[in-house]
């Protein structure tokens, strides 16, 4: 190849600077389009209020209805085993504790409603969940592990953030509500 034929398959010095302007500009969208990092609310941080719509499709279910209550908020999703063996266990708890005290808030995270309406068919409980297929509850509580669920007391504050469910957690969140309930 002669050297005028390599010269007339060089880029020309206009795509040669491509390169150049992509990665400021990679890094410009980086930082200026990106969301921050959210930090996983832990014990002590005050639970943000929503309102998302009911998985059951009538209305809306949100932490201020509960207002003063003890409430056990637990994230789920059909396809999370451990989800599915705390649910029974949640939903036992709901039962035995006072209503006008303690409540149980739920929001789904399927993407598609329909197989958590299947599996709720199959495992009835007394307890309003919330739809959010898109995520954007366990963005704004930071959860990194499913199930999480939070113990908020009377006043708002998050006072235990339980991730994951075993054998005998149940008789353990029991202990903490009956703590937050005042021992009854």
């Amino acid at each position: 190849m002669t050297a005028s034929a390599r010269r007339s398959n060089a880029p020309s010095a206009s795509f040669a600077s491509i390169p150049s302007l992509i990665v400021p500009l990679l890094i410009a969208a980086l930082f200026l389009g990106a969301p921050a990092a959210v930090r996983a609310l832990e014990a002590g941080d005050r639970a943000p209020d929503f309102a998302a719509p009911a998985l059951d499709g009538k209305g809306t279910v949100s932490l201020a209805a509960h207002r003063g209550k003890v409430i056990y908020l637990d994230f789920w999703a059909s396809w999370c085993a451990p989800c599915l063996k705390a649910i029974p266990e949640i939903e036992a708890m709901r039962k035995e504790l006072p209503a006008d005290r303690f409540a149980v808030v739920a929001v789904n995270l399927d993407q598609t409603p329909k197989k958590a309406l299947r599996f709720l068919e199959k495992h009835p409980v007394g307890y309003a969940s919330a739809s959010d297929p898109k995520g954007r509850l366990p963005k704004q509580f930071g959860v990194d592990t499913m199930p999480t669920s939070y113990l908020i007391d009377g006043e708002g504050v998050i006072r235990l953030v339980h991730r994951g469910f075993q054998r005998g957690d149940g008789e353990k969140l029991r202990a903490e509500i009956r703590k937050l309930l005042g021992g009854r």
